[in-house]
């Protein structure tokens, strides 16, 4: 619980209505997308501004409380887990579009907005915001830029760093920092880009300026169905290597078709055991010439249908597939555990070769989906929580599948952050000295400690022992743990 004086402070910068510390209210906030990590915060606080947040800010620092910044909550790594004895600062409330700039092809937004209003807010005048998340009808563009969110359209266009020109942020004592601007690459240093993607642990952001891009002359949408993921992988493989650059190239396997087609019915091919989802866009006659050659390479690389889409209708039934897959396995799976790790393309088969031996050995199911253009895979860990020791051995098998990704020469993450949930892999992909410059850049900004804490970096003891002074574990940070 938080000290009265504390709570009062906090009253003060915002209003007595928009703190709230009953023990139900903060129940909605006790994790995000990541459920299998939950903490009750002391107290949530919603500031309408930028000076509120400062207001906010400077009474944690001066309390040395924790506080963990929120949007839609709909990220994947834990990344906005609460502090049990701090709190949460949400910014739902400052959901605004301050300015749109066509001219310069500019928007700038609060952090609360999300991020498909972007596009709506410009689409009347034939423009787009590229980055798209699943998640994109709800997610917002201050959590998108805290884990430099993604998207199955990120092949072509890129990711939030891409697209962010300038943004400002309030520092963990309060200060206000304004970088970029409206200009694509600003002189000096990029700590633009150190901000972007550092998962709210140097800084809150309170608005963010964004390029939209015009929307293409054409855009059309293939289907191919395979009888295995190697033969998709194949095909992956020899699109990116005849030059072409779709806008996005989407694989699914048998067991998330089962479930997006029990969801949606989007029509995709029955008994696949996987298809590719391949966009173009540009102008028309290129995308044609390109269609014809994705054609030939996927029937070349043993795809049995190949299919375009006829008009908007049938586009977007088969995205609501793809992009409806991480909810539509709940209809079977009671349980699922969503990971995210990156692989080089030429890798594809050797990993998912990999995936599937590791899940037999642990005796549990794995459904792929992932942005196969760019190696980036979400493999779904199904389990059922009710079952004693499932939940522990989902945990063990999606780790055992970062290994399999890093060992490959992949990444740990490609869109959904580090957060909570891979803090203890990080030693996995970086060193020991690696780490600790990522550490000293923490503290430049945060030297307490107090900006979304336990997350990003690995701490000892439950991570395995490191020498040198004691750091509470995140889980210790939490109260899902004690020391001994």
């Amino acid at each position: 619980m938080l000290d009265t004086t504390i709570l009062a402070e906090l009253k003060s910068a915002v209003g007595v209505d928009h703190v709230l510390d009953d023990p139900t209210a903060l129940r909605t906030y006790d994790c995000d997308g990541l459920t299998g990590w939950r903490a009750t915060p002391s107290a949530v606080v919603l500031p309408a501004s930028a000076a509120e947040v400062q207001a906010v800010v400077r009474v944690c620092a001066s309390h040395r409380v924790p506080f963990v910044a929120r949007g839609a909550g709909t990220g994947l790594s834990g990344g906005a887990l609460p502090v049990t004895e701090g709190i949460v600062i949400s910014v739902t409330r400052m959901n605004r579009i301050l300015e749109v700039d066509l001219e310069s092809q500019r928007v700038t937004v609060e952090p609360g907005v999300a991020n498909l209003a972007v596009t709506a807010a410009v689409a009347a005048a034939g423009f787009f915001y590229a980055p798209d998340p699943s998640s994109q009808q709800v997610c917002t563009i201050g959590g998108n830029v805290a884990e430099n969110s993604g998207g199955a359209h990120c092949l072509k266009n890129g990711f939030t760093v891409n697209h962010v020109t300038g943004a400002t942020f309030v520092l963990p004592d309060g200060e206000l920092l304004s970088l970029g601007g409206k200009s694509y690459d600003p002189d000096g240093p990029d700590l633009l880009g150190l901000l972007i993607g550092s998962e709210g642990t140097l800084g809150i952001a309170v608005s963010v300026t964004l390029r939209v891009v015009r929307v293409p002359e054409t855009v059309s949408t293939y289907l191919a169905g395979f009888s295995s993921l190697e033969d998709g992988g194949r095909a992956v493989s020899a699109i990116i290597g005849a030059g072409v650059t779709p806008a996005a190239i989407e694989m699914m396997d048998r067991l998330t078709l089962e479930a997006a087609e029990a969801a949606y019915r989007p029509g995709y091919p029955a008994d696949a055991g996987s298809v590719l989802i391949v966009e173009l866009d540009g102008v028309s006659a290129q995308v044609a010439e390109d269609g014809e050659l994705v054609a030939r390479l996927c029937r070349e690389a043993g795809a049995f249908e190949i299919r375009q889409a006829r008009d908007e209708t049938e586009r977007a039934l088969l995205w609501k597939g793809r992009k409806g897959a991480f909810p539509a396995v709940g209809r079977i799976s009671p349980d699922y555990y969503v990971q995210d790790g990156v692989v080089p393309r030429t890798r594809l088969p050797d990993v998912l070769a990999e995936i599937e031996r590791l899940a037999q050995a642990a005796g549990l199911r794995v459904g792929n989906v992932f942005h196969a253009g760019d190696g980036n895979l979400h493999p779904l860990v199904l389990y059922d929580a009710s079952v004693e020791g499932e939940s522990e051995r989902a945990k063990e098998l999606a780790e055992a599948i970062l290994g399999a990704c890093v060992e490959a020469g992949g990444s740990l993450t490609g869109e959904h952050g580090v957060g909570v949930d891979k803090a203890c892999s990080m030693p996995r992909m970086f060193s020991e000295r690696d780490l600790e410059v990522f550490a000293r850049i923490r503290h430049a900004f945060d030297p307490h400690g107090i900006a979304n804490p336990g997350k990003l970096l690995p701490t000892p003891r439950l991570c395995g022992e490191i020498p040198g002074p004691y750091r509470p574990h995140p889980l210790e940070l939490i109260g899902a743990a004690d020391r001994f």
